[in-house]
């Protein structure tokens, strides 16, 4: 059997898909900007923890709009 830890919460992916949530509700289901917000975190993992919420949000929209385009 598999047991499935739930991820510690993360200020910047709560962040990005609050502000980003706003943005794209009106095109984008909210399930699809979370997932995207998720895997830009994943993404960056290597990156400085201080620069991560601006990081991750910058990703996330750039990834968004080219979805919606």
């Amino acid at each position: 059997m598999t047991t499935v830890v739930p991820s510690a919460p993360d200020p910047a992916v709560d962040q990005a898909v609050a502000r980003l949530a706003a943005e794209f509700s009106d095109r984008l289901r909210p399930q699809l900007i979370v997932r995207v917000v998720r895997n830009c975190r994943r993404d960056l993992g290597g990156s400085p923890v201080g620069a991560m919420p601006e990081l991750v949000e910058r990703l996330a929209r750039h990834r968004l709009t080219e979805s919606v385009s």
